[in-house]
């Protein structure tokens, strides 16, 4: 699983991107076909800055989630929070779509057939 880390209008710490790669790696506890994972942190108001996280499955759509905080960490929480929803969502898809199949019965309704 490959983690970038892009960062608009200035710059992260050694330390803090540490602990932003520690926390996302966390995702794959929902879904195990995790390709890559970007986040994107956008620091144009020092005070309250965003975190997007782009969550790359194989052979499903991106999950995209956005947070916002006082501080880069708690704007990762949020997001972290979103993402973890949409992963869950993800995985039952997954899960509902395989306990499928097989041939349905139709009942009826009404009770027996009418005789005429």
């Amino acid at each position: 699983m490959q983690i970038g880390i892009s960062v608009r209008h200035g710059e992260l710490g050694a330390g803090t991107r540490e602990k932003l790669i520690e926390k996302v790696q966390r995702l794959r506890r929902y879904v195990d076909r995790i390709n890559a994972i970007l986040i994107t942190v956008d620091l144009e108001h020092q005070d309250d800055p965003v975190v997007e996280l782009q969550v790359s499955i194989e052979r499903r759509e991106d999950v995209v989630a956005k947070g916002q905080g006082g501080n880069v960490l708690a704007a990762l929480d949020a997001a972290l929070h979103k993402a973890e929803q949409q992963l869950r969502k993800v995985k039952e898809r997954t899960i509902d779509g395989h306990r499928g199949g097989g041939h349905k019965t139709l009942e009826s309704t009404s009770g027996p057939p009418e005789q005429t």
